[in-house]
């Protein structure tokens, strides 16, 4: 079972040129524009790597109507939210179906009709690895891609990191046998059918093992795995890559990779302001510029308790009159409320106290950024703020963001079984753009098992629904190490099997989540271990306004101390 149809490699010719031009950008899109015939109107792999790498592109409802959906191996006992296996665990080698392909039997994982576009694949092994993954464009008997799950899924075969990675080497004490976590952002648009499999030797029905009765379709050793996809409605025209796609457009891979990676966000004017906020007051910017986006939001903060600012400086925005932004300064800017090194395409933060947001917040005529010292000590803080021109549309949306924490949360319901936390509720248009967990585990158990659910526009069951908490937001196996991505991150993994903090992130490009009427997102507590814990959530959306919330500013939780220590939270429960 080896073998790959399709050789990713450069001609000399066009490896000469890359070589010796010195204008990269403009090969880049020169290399994009040649692979998007008729690219304003029909969906190409080069129209989804320019939306990959322009963070403004959020800011717009899809005017190529698409709606996002997964699939994914969850435990097919969850039917429905009244139904017994609703929290089934065991989210691992479930499969659409099993084929018979030239002799071979195959695996299938995905299958789903066009005009569409794989755009995020999640994927991990516990000693099932040594397959072959096999990826059908338009009914075609022919794969158009095979190979190993390493070789595709995490470089060589046709990209480089970051497009394809794994987040970290090695794996904890006891999972030494488990393969590493992939993450594939290779966009794979197809006009009529797409169909995914996996072949491996190795997978069998449990009971072929053990003798017992188990749910139908599960197979062993485990295989997760994790497929978003755009499903597009009406009359939108995508193209299918193609063999030659994957082939000329090697250098715009690891060019759009060098962008996702770039350190340096460049604003058209920034302005900076230095100043002391005493407790209880808060220091304000406005901006009235018509057409005008922030771009770049930095912070310099410089204070007696850093962990404690972190939670209790509150950041709020305003756009055109709109309230849309309310959350604690570290939330915000992806490090909870401990300062670790992690940079995202969306934020970052270093040691020495210097957060970055590079999320883009447009608004048509003013704004307000207004930083409140809800803590008792007083915080030096200097901010830039950073702005751009922006077109205004008529789909054009406001930046959201919202927080609120479960805190002392008993990680079971009175029958003892995991139940699902809300993110968010919205009523309204707009676009799911990412989210965040800051825990604190009270126990050396990992509390993690639980999938997303997201219901989009109503719908009865979601068209995202995954496999545990971690496989969500990218890594495997609640590995503590840290580790940073473009589109996901985790600063701290401490409180992963131990008692301590932990801070996941996941921020959606072509992955994000369009909703007409409304979202709800949801992700369930599934412990190991009945305790009581401290588990806050951030959402990040665009939104057009007005709208309505569920989430409300919990300054009971911003004023409340940090907890980062076992004696810390035994403290506060005795209180």
């Amino acid at each position: 079972m080896t073998g790959s149809y399709v050789s990713i490699k450069l001609s000399s010719f066009l490896s000469r040129i890359i070589k010796l031009t010195c204008f990269s950008n403009l090969v880049f899109v020169f290399l994009l524009a040649a692979s998007c015939t008729g690219r304003s109107k029909v969906v190409t792999i080069g129209t989804l790597l320019n939306e990959m790498t322009d963070r403004s592109s959020l800011t717009y409802f899809p005017i190529r109507s698409f709606k996002h959906k997964q699939f994914s191996s969850y435990n097919r006992a969850s039917v429905r939210p009244d139904s017994a296996g609703w929290f089934a665990n065991a989210d691992m080698s479930h499969f659409i179906r099993v084929e018979q392909n030239d002799g071979r039997r195959e695996f299938v994982m995905f299958d789903a009709a066009g005009p569409g576009a794989v755009v995020r694949w999640w994927m991990t092994f516990y000693k099932a690895q040594n397959g072959v993954i096999r990826i059908y464009i338009d009914n075609d008997s022919v794969p158009l891609i095979q190979g190993s799950p390493k070789d595709m899924l995490r470089g060589s075969l046709i990209c480089a990191p970051p497009l394809a990675s794994s987040m970290q080497e090695g794996a904890p004490l006891g999972e030494e046998g488990r393969d590493y976590d992939h993450n594939f952002y290779v966009p794979l648009p197809f006009a009529e059918h797409c169909k995914i499999t996996y072949e491996c030797d190795s997978l069998r029905l449990l009971y072929d093992y053990e003798g017992t009765k188990v749910p139908q379709g599960y197979y062993w050793p485990d295989v997760f795995y994790n497929i978003g996809y755009r499903s597009y409605t009406g009359k939108v025209k995508v193209r299918s890559v193609t063999a030659a796609d994957l082939d000329t457009l090697k250098y715009s891979f690891d060019r759009a990779g060098e962008i996702l990676l770039e350190k340096s966000v460049r604003s058209g004017s920034e302005e900076m302001i230095s100043r002391f906020i005493y407790p209880g007051d808060s220091l304000s910017v406005d901006i009235q510029h018509a057409n005008t986006a922030i771009t770049r939001l930095s912070a310099l903060l410089d204070c007696a308790d850093m962990n404690q600012a972190l939670r209790s400086v509150v950041i709020k925005a305003s756009f055109d009159g709109y309230t849309t932004v309310w959350l604690p300064l570290g939330e915000f800017f992806g490090t909870g409320d401990t300062l670790c090194n992690h940079r995202t395409w969306m934020n970052s933060t270093d040691a020495s106290g210097l957060l970055e947001s590079f999320w883009v917040m447009p608004f048509r005529r003013d704004c307000n950024i207004n930083l409140i010292n809800y803590s008792a000590d007083t915080v030096h803080i200097e901010l830039v703020t950073g702005t751009s021109d922006y077109k205004w549309k008529k789909n054009s949306l406001y930046f959201g963001a919202s927080w609120h924490e479960y805190n002392s949360i008993r990680s079971r319901n009175n029958e003892g079984a995991p139940f699902d936390l809300n993110f968010i509720n919205i009523k309204g248009k707009g676009v799911y753009a990412g989210d965040q967990v800051t825990i604190f585990n009270n126990t050396y158990h990992w509390w993690g098992e639980g999938d997303e659910k997201i219901f989009v526009d109503g719908e009865k069951f979601p068209s995202s629904f995954g496999t545990g908490s971690e496989d969500y937001y990218g890594y495997s196996f609640a590995r503590q190490e840290p580790f940073s991505h473009p589109f996901i991150s985790q600063p701290v993994g401490i409180g992963n099997m131990s008692w301590g903090v932990s801070v996941n992130m996941r921020h959606r490009s072509l992955d994000a989540i369009p909703f007409n009427d409304s979202i709800s997102s949801n992700i369930e507590l599934w412990h190991w271990a009945d305790i009581k814990m401290n588990y806050a959530l951030t959402t990040y959306y665009y939104i057009a306004c007005p709208f309505e919330t569920n989430i409300r500013p919990d300054r009971e939780s911003v004023v409340r101390e940090v907890v980062l220590t076992k004696d810390n939270f035994d403290k506060q429960l005795i209180r």
